[in-house]
């Protein structure tokens, strides 16, 4: 991404992340997830995708709405739309004006949009699209350059290993297929890798996407996938560090050297596996911006205030305002910027048997 664009969304983000704040002025005390007639409910996802949604975004999303005066709840829907509907139900019944949803999947995103639009209530798509929705605002990464990323990190490793040049087979982990930014991370990926493949540089393998992010599906799908090919997979394009993690499971269980396996979220496994060679990379995505800005577009949804916002994203019917922030890839190299940016303690990674890998 150009220099100017990176830092004119930088610039964007601390002024959203101020315009919470400035709010603060106005409105009741701030209270901690489960207030009953709450402004705002934010409804996640589940505990299994990614460890993300209960370890940083709640954190995150919690201490902006404070910081805002708003009043709010935060649940989890356990990979359940039935759920998730119910518990979105029961916001708005409690007079919830705002809701932010991490939807299950577009179909039940959208009517949890329309059931909100029903009763008054505004939406924010949050970190996942809601494809042919109704939603006010969408806060997310650059998907697409989270998947860039990622690749341009296999091709990197590949070349560091020597392998580059032995037309090495890489295969791919793609995330769920009702999740619109797997679709994304995946259109990334394969923006590099493609042209590789069509050139006969790297050989395509086996491509599998995993049912909800699920990793024990997916070390399921890696074991069929080395089983295939005899244990010939050179690299693997995974689309989150809990996949890439199933990679790794299955690779050590049959007793095979480390290869090199993309990854996402920046999380304490992940940044470990990094560390001790087994991972390639993963992806940081600064939740903390993503949150603040979410908040900072309820809190003007809830005062009638227009926020600023820094590009559209096409939902399949309408371009929806939204906020973009940028992704940045984890090496051995930068882990550190992880700890000092306050996104994991190093207490979190530099333990046991990984210890002796940090700086």
């Amino acid at each position: 991404m150009p220099k100017f664009r990176t830092l004119l969304i930088g610039a964007l983000v601390a002024a959203v992340a101020l315009a919470a704040v400035a709010a603060s002025t106005a409105g009741p005390k701030a209270t901690t997830a489960g207030k009953a007639n709450a402004q705002v409910a934010v409804l996640l996802p589940d505990t299994k995708s990614s460890v993300r949604w209960e370890t940083q975004d709640r954190r995150f999303l919690a201490s902006a709405f404070k910081a805002g005066h708003v009043t709010y709840t935060i649940v989890n829907a356990e990979n359940d739309a039935q759920r998730q509907r119910a518990q979105a139900e029961q916001a708005l019944t409690n007079g919830a004006k705002v809701i932010l949803l991490v939807n299950l999947d577009s179909g039940s995103g959208a009517a949890i949009q329309q059931l909100a639009k029903s009763r008054g209530a505004k939406v924010i798509d949050y970190d996942r699209l809601t494809l042919r929705g109704s939603a006010a605002y969408y806060v997310s990464f650059n998907n697409v350059s989270v998947g860039r990323l990622q690749g341009q990190g296999i091709v990197g490793c590949l070349r560091a290993s020597g392998k580059y040049s032995q037309h090495p087979v890489v295969a791919e982990l793609h995330g769920s297929p009702t999740d619109n930014n797997a679709t994304l991370f995946r259109q990334g990926y394969e923006s590099v890798l493609n042209p590789l493949y069509k050139k006969g540089t790297f050989k395509k393998g086996p491509a599998q996407a995993v049912p909800a992010w699920d990793n024990q599906k997916a070390l399921t799908i890696f074991e069929q996938m080395l089983s295939r090919t005899s244990n010939k997979i050179d690299a693997v394009a995974a689309a989150n560090d809990g996949l890439g993690n199933a990679v790794i499971s299955a690779l050590k269980a049959r007793k095979l050297k480390p290869i090199p396996v993309s990854g996402q979220d920046a999380t304490a496994q992940g940044v470990q596996n990094v560390l001790s060679g087994w991972q390639c990379m993963t992806v940081y995505k600064a939740i903390k911006a993503e949150a603040n800005a979410a908040a900072a577009l309820a809190v003007g949804l809830l005062k009638g205030k227009v926020v600023g916002v820094n590009g559209k994203t096409f939902d399949g019917r309408r371009q929806v305002p939204s906020v973009l922030l940028t992704p940045i890839a984890i090496t051995k190299r930068n882990y550190t910027l992880l700890f000092t940016d306050g996104f994991l303690k190093r207490s979190e990674v530099c333990r046991g048997t990984y210890a002796k890998y940090c700086k």
